[in-house]
């Protein structure tokens, strides 16, 4: 059995644990091919892309567990986590992802509603009279 390796990523609400292993460059997304899961070839990019930036495209089978947020945060918190275990393949790559800003996590959030407005920034519509 040869040697896995793991890691996790988030975007949003979604979480994503990733396994890589030795392969012909196969990604399975919650038992699914990753094509039939996320049926978007922009979210399929998203998702090969620290592949690409390090020329490792087909060499590793990716096993992926995610869950919450929709499929374009699924893809984002699944990017992320194949980075993250990239690096624990071979530290020398932390370089080139972190260049593409691969490492990163997307900070930003659904903001809260506040009270007395119609959205979350949207303000009631004033009237003089």
């Amino acid at each position: 059995m040869e040697k896995q390796y793991s890691a996790t990523g988030s975007r949003k609400t979604a979480t994503a644990m990733v396994r890589l292993g030795l392969g012909q460059g196969v990604i399975t997304i919650n038992h699914r091919g990753a094509d039939e899961y996320l049926r978007r070839p922009d979210l399929m990019d998203v998702i090969q892309a620290p592949f690409k930036v390090t020329g490792l495209a087909g060499q590793y089978d990716t096993s992926c567990t995610v869950h919450g947020g929709g499929t374009s945060a699924q893809a984002g918190a699944i990017a992320l986590g194949i980075s993250r275990a990239l690096v624990a393949v071979n530290p020398d790559l932390r370089k080139t992802l972190k260049s593409a800003e691969l490492l990163k996590r997307d900070p930003r959030e659904k903001e809260r509603m506040k009270y007395g407005l119609a959205k979350r920034r949207k303000r009631f519509q004033w009237t003089k009279r």
